[in-house]
């Protein structure tokens, strides 16, 4: 496990819980760190947090057979939410457990892997929108509530599992999945900002054959861009709190401006050269980036850490206080969101070179 969160202001209490989700979202970024800087301490590390994953949170669904889930479990959580598998747990358990894949070969059985993938199918509607969790308490598949993020999770997942074992039903669940989500957001004007769904359409696009894909290519591109436009038009330029610029949240939250750099970013491998959503990515990234830098904690105990806010609001503004007690927390998602987007702007940089 990691320490899953802090707070650089020892004054202020931390509740003790956890997410297996960004437990695994972590190891998906330290893999990538490895890949461009081989390290042992870190390769140790990486092992750690997969041993946990894989054998502490991954246990069969009860009366199915050959289907392993990421489980939440209450005692680790302690939410007091009941044991629950939610799909985003076993989507990110994929990418986690196959980005060690490339490090360690191995260190997953394939069987496993493939049992995560056919409780992903299993948790999809016939039109391609998911139950977003499975609650044994509650009868089993549960779609009271619905995430954002899910989705695109579990088709990146389904996706690199494709990659590893060609096996027909990953990729067109994959495919389901995104089309599901480009139609239902067509000629719409509230789009979320859903980096999950551009990175997955980063995937499925560089496939070989990606001209075979059970899904069109066109519809993908065309929902990318759509998700590409909101994210920019939300970047922020604030003469009067010069330290925001750059960012996508107007109270200087870190992670908002990271998991949309790492979507802004994702999409340029496919966006034609010409395009004008390209030239506004061009211009947006780097000053994300640079608002990233401002907020890394450069010297100290917390040498290297995001912290949740680059700064406190002004003691005026409504909520101030509830929002600077969290200003100073550091999260691993917080963390491991940050490092993505950059490891991502250090290999558009040298491919521009």
């Amino acid at each position: 496990m990691f320490e899953y969160r802090i707070n650089m202001d020892p004054t202020i209490e931390v509740k003790d819980r956890y997410n297996i989700l960004r437990h695994a979202g972590t190891i998906y970024a330290m893999s990538m760190y490895y890949q461009l800087q081989p390290d042992d301490n870190m390769r140790s590390a990486i092992e750690r947090a997969g041993r946990y994953l894989r054998d502490e949170s991954i246990h069969p669904i009860s009366g199915k057979d050959n289907m392993l889930a990421v489980w939440s479990e209450p005692d680790v959580n302690r939410s007091g939410k009941p044991l629950q598998a939610k799909l985003g747990g076993s989507g990110l358990g994929l990418v986690a457990l196959l980005s060690l894949e490339n490090i360690h070969p191995g260190f997953t059985p394939l069987s496993d892997l493939q049992a995560l993938g056919r409780f992903i199918a299993y948790m999809q509607k016939e039109e391609g929108s998911f139950y977003s969790k499975y609650i044994p308490s509650m009868g089993g598949r549960w779609d009271k509530w619905q995430s954002l993020y899910y989705p695109g999770e579990a088709a990146l997942g389904l996706l690199m599992l494709y990659e590893k074992d060609a096996s027909h039903i990953w990729i067109e669940t994959a495919a389901k999945t995104l089309a599901h989500l480009a139609r239902n957001r067509k000629n719409k004007t509230n789009i979320p900002a859903d980096h999950w769904a551009l990175l997955a359409t980063e995937k499925i696009l560089s496939l070989e054959n990606n001209d075979e894909l059970p899904v069109s290519r066109e519809l993908l591109i065309n929902h990318a861009i759509q998700i590409c436009d909101a994210i920019l038009q939300s970047q922020i330029e604030n003469p009067e709190r010069p330290e925001y610029d750059g960012g996508f949240s107007e109270g200087g939250r870190t992670t908002p401006t990271a998991t949309r750099l790492e979507g802004l970013q994702a999409i340029l491998s496919f966006l034609p050269p010409d395009h004008e959503v390209r030239k506004r990515i061009d211009s947006a990234v780097p000053r994300g980036i640079s608002f990233l830098l401002r907020a890394q904690i450069r010297e100290g105990e917390f040498i290297g850490a995001f912290p949740r806010a680059i700064d406190k609001m002004d003691q005026g503004t409504p909520n101030a206080d509830k929002f600077n007690r969290r200003a100073t927390e550091v999260r691993i998602d917080y963390v491991q969101h940050a490092l993505s987007a950059m490891i991502q702007y250090l290999h558009l940089m040298n491919g521009k070179k």
